[in-house]
This record gives structure tokens, sequence and C-alpha cells, in this order.
């Protein structure tokens, strides 16, 4: 039997560590030659390792267009097509307004929002070719989003605002794509124990600790596994969104 994603190319953002490495392990056990892209050089090299040579690792900082530019294109020129974005880097600096530094504010922005854009506008041509000459008929956009793209909370504006928008941009544009059968999704996870937590100020950081004790966090395959779904649907069918929270998280 043949794998859902053979002969398929996925390219993974932020696929250092947490949701990006699971989803990568996900994709590539699922057939598909998985390229890895973050900062983290020293990481990706043991993942794409770990993974066989199908893996690719591509070292970038997405918050620079051409940055970003350059991995999409290496993507393409070494693996021969791009059917699969999945736009996952992220970063989480919650706390109070009132006292947050601004630098985290502009760090948000760059990461969840501008990032994103950048990878989107310099894969999409690729996927819509792929779409086109593929045997699935399709291809795929999925962007990580999270809980705090659909509740706001106190504490957490800014995130809010990026996530808020990420989900809004993702609408738009499945909507523009309907017609070059490039699908576009978000997945929108809850308390996920990664290392996101780990980039908080402190207070901050403990603060949301205590919030999230007496809850069993998702794993991160759990939310690999809710993109693999995604992904891996007759092209007949489009899953554009998918909430995965902790089964006791109630916001």
């Amino acid at each position: 039997m043949t794998d859902p994603l053979d002969g398929t190319v996925a390219l993974v953002t932020g696929a250092s560590s947490g949701i990006g490495a699971a989803t990568a392990r996900t994709l590539a056990g699922q057939g598909a030659a998985v390229v890895l892209v973050a900062r983290r050089l020293g990481r990706l090299e043991a993942l794409a390792a770990e993974l066989g040579p199908g893996a690719l690792a591509v070292e970038a900082d997405l918050t620079d267009p051409a940055q970003a530019a350059a991995a999409v294109e290496r993507a393409v020129l070494e693996r021969g097509r791009l059917d699969i974005v999945i736009n996952n880097a992220g970063l989480m600096l919650t706390g109070p307004v009132i006292d947050a530094p601004a630098d985290e504010w502009q760090r948000m922005l760059a990461v969840n929002v501008e990032a994103l854009l950048h990878v989107t506008r310099a894969a999409v041509p690729h996927l819509v070719a792929a779409a086109a000459d593929s045997v699935r008929g399709t291809a795929d956009l999925v962007n990580i989003s999270s809980t705090a793209g659909r509740v706001a909370r106190p504490g957490t504006a800014v995130y809010n605002l990026t996530k808020f928008g990420v989900n809004a941009f993702s609408e738009a544009l499945r909507q523009e794509l309907l017609a070059a059968r490039v699908r576009v999704g978000v997945v929108e996870p809850g308390t996920v124990d990664t290392e996101l937590a780990s980039h908080l100020r402190d207070g901050v950081r403990e603060a949301v600790a205590a919030q999230t004790a007496s809850i069993e966090l998702l794993r991160a395959h759990d939310v690999a596994d809710a993109v693999a779904y995604m992904v891996t649907r007759d092209r007949r069918v489009a899953v554009n969104e998918l909430l995965v929270r902790a089964a006791a998280q109630t916001w």
C-alpha cells in the first residue's frame, strides 16, 4: 500500500521543536518529503537525519522576506515541487498591556503575522502549480493559529490580535484559492506542552503555569495529528478549521 502523501513535498516552519517538529515527523510518516525550516540549524539537521534522505533542513529567519522567499525557492529547487505548507512558526509573549515591553509586541507581530505572510506569498504560486499537476488534485496551506484566535482574554491582547488576524487572513485566502484547488485551513490548539511558554518573562511565566497546573496539556503530536487529518483528506473534502483543546480546558 502507498502512504497518502507519497510523492508530495511539505514545508514546515518552526520545525526545530514542538508542534513543528511533531508535524514534520507525522507528515514524513504519511509519505511526504519534508522541508524543515527554522533558525536553529543544528536541531533541523538532527531531525532531518532522523526522518531520512527525503528531509531537507533549511535555516532561515522568516521575519526577513528575502530569507522566507529563499527558503521556499530552495524547497522547490531541491525537491522539485511544493504540495503542502504548514505555517507553524509562532511566538507567545503574554501579560497585561499596561507594563508589556514594546519589543514583545513587535516580535509577536513579526513572527506570528509577518513571517506567515512572507512564506505564504512565496509559496502560493507553487501550491497552485502543484494542485494543477498532482495525482491528489489538490494542495494545502495550513496555518497554526490558537484558541487565542477565537477567545480574547485579559493578558493576551496582542497575542489575540495576531491569532485573530491569522484566522481572518486564512479565511479570505481560502475563498481566493478555491478555484485553484488549494485548500487553506487553520488548526487552533489550546494549551500544549511545548517550549512556547519558556519565552515568557518572569512573573507572567509563573502565572500561566498556575493557570494550567490542573490541566493535562495537549502534546505536540496531538496537534500534528490534526494537521495530518486536514491534508490527507480526499480532494473533494476541505477541513477549513480544527479547534483542538486539552480535554479539561475551559477557555
